[in-house]
Formats: structure tokens, sequence, C-alpha cells
């Protein structure tokens, strides 16, 4: 099939971006990287009348460091997430799980932002963003708004952006020096959808866990916060019994679709292996 008749824009700047957006209201649609737009444009499961691409707004990209954390335009692509200098030493995490995401020719073209906006239960920067404790930045007709990644999914495609509203950047905190990390994902070939993965990030102290983050993905209608794993990990050391106790946890919340990927017993299951792993490699890094 191919898409409807539709409108282009390649707006040069935000503030013509967010005018056009108001001017054509639910008939616009934005366009990041398009690997999830397009698609779903050819089998006319989504019909815009005009389509805002913003990808020549170059205040939409980059990575920079501002005082103790990372701002990432929304528009920086996957693969210059994976080659950031500044990423590999504050954010490894973030490198490990944009470098699992599809395949390189995705990567070349695939946002951060796309992902996030986008809000499918199978994209893996919404767990990195939990686990990371990031925020997002919202810009809309009305001003500016700053939200936290903890509560901005609501559901399946569903998020706290409101109509008109475009997300410009993420900003994320640094974690202290030594902290552990890792994204597991399980996943039946390359360029394919976890069939479940955990992102985690781990801070040891004297031979205990003094933080754990634990993050889900595509095991919910939105990404897991682990947060009962999390709490029974704190001031534990980690062996086989904390690490298969705080996996049990976090199947424990997981509600996955059945697909071809696996059963839901499968997948849960799979949550809880991915979870055991990541944790395992997270204490393996952690200084």
């Amino acid at each position: 099939m191919i898409p409807r008749p539709f409108e282009y824009h390649a707006p040069s700047s935000l503030p013509d971006a967010l005018l056009l957006m108001s001017r054509y209201g639910e008939e616009a649609k934005l366009l990041a990287g398009g690997h999830s737009l397009l698609p779903m444009m050819k089998l006319r499961f989504a019909a815009p009348g005009h389509l805002i691409d913003l990808g020549k707004i170059g205040e939409l990209k980059g990575i920079e460091q501002v005082g103790s954390e990372i701002r990432i335009g929304a528009m920086t692509t996957e693969n210059e997430l994976i080659w950031s200098p500044l990423l590999a030493q504050k954010l490894p995490l973030l490198v490990e799980g944009a470098g699992l995401i599809s395949d390189p020719q995705v990567r070349y073209r695939g946002t951060i932002g796309g992902d996030i906006a986008h809000a499918d239960p199978g994209n893996d920067h919404p767990a990195l963003m939990l686990a990371l404790e990031a925020s997002f930045v919202l810009q809309g007709a009305n001003g500016e708004r700053v939200v936290a990644a903890d509560g901005f999914f609501l559901g399946l495609y569903s998020t706290l952006l409101q109509p008109g509203e475009v997300l410009t950047q993420i900003r994320i905190p640094i974690p202290p020096p030594g902290c552990g990390w890792c994204y597991a994902k399980l996943k039946r070939k390359t360029g394919d959808f976890a069939a479940a993965a955990a992102a985690v990030l781990l801070r040891m102290k004297a031979g205990s866990v003094e933080e754990a983050r634990i993050a889900l993905t595509n095991v919910g209608p939105t990404p897991l916060k682990a947060r009962a794993a999390q709490t029974y990990l704190q001031g534990k050391a980690l062996n086989d019994a904390s690490i298969a106790e705080a996996a049990r946890l976090a199947m424990s919340i997981c509600e996955p679709t059945e697909d071809l990927r696996g059963d839901v017993q499968y997948k849960t299951a799979m949550a809880g292996e991915m979870t055991q792993r990541a944790l395992r490699t997270a204490a393996s890094r952690a200084r």
C-alpha cells in the first residue's frame, strides 16, 4: 500500500515547527527518524494530511554537559549517541542500550526523541530513561515544561505530550562515579524488538547494594520500573539468593502481550532472566 496524499513541511526552526503544528492541528504529524511513522502511513494506520519534518532544526540536535547533567537534543541519532566520548564516559548505560537498537541502518537515522515520544513498549529508550532517572523538555505554543520520565509513559503509544507539543530535549543526571550498568536484551534476531530486556544501574558500598535501579522493556503496556526489586536489594549483599529474589519481584509486575516472540509465561520468565544477567554484569562493572 501507499500513503494517502499529504503536504510535506521542513521547518528550519522550532518556532516555525510549532507554528505549523498550531495551524494544522490533528491533521499534522511530526517526522523524526521515520522508522515508526512511515510504515504506519504506508499501511494507512496513520494518515496525516501534513507531515512536519524536524530534521533541519539544528537546535534539536547535540549532546552536552550542563552542570551535573547531560542534555541531549531530541533529534540526536542513535549512532551519535554510540560514538559520543562524553556519553561513553558519563552515561555508558545509554551507549550500551543505543548499540542494541535494531541495526546500523536504523541507528544512522533513528533518533532518541522519536524512540521516546512514540511510546512503543518494545522501544529501548523508555526503560533506559527510567533507569537513568531522566526528564524531558516539552515545548508548545504556551511555553516549555520539564517532566520526569517516571510517569511520562501513560499506556500503549500514549504519553504526557499534549497536542501541539514537541519533545525537544532529554536531561539525564550524571550517575556518581563507580556505578555499574547493564542493558540486557533478548531478541530473536538482529533488528528485532526485545522479547524482554532489563536496564540496571547499580551503586555498591562495602560489598552491599547502596542503590539499584531496574527498568524493564516490552513486558507491559509501558516500560516498567521494578520498584519492589530495587527496594529489596538496598543494603543487601549481591549474591545468588538476592539476585534471584530481585528477579522474582521484577517478574511479578510483568504484563506482556503474547506474540511471535513468545507467550506470556515465556516473556515473563525472560524478564527475570534479563534482570539477573543485568544485575550480575552491572555488579562486575561497579567500582
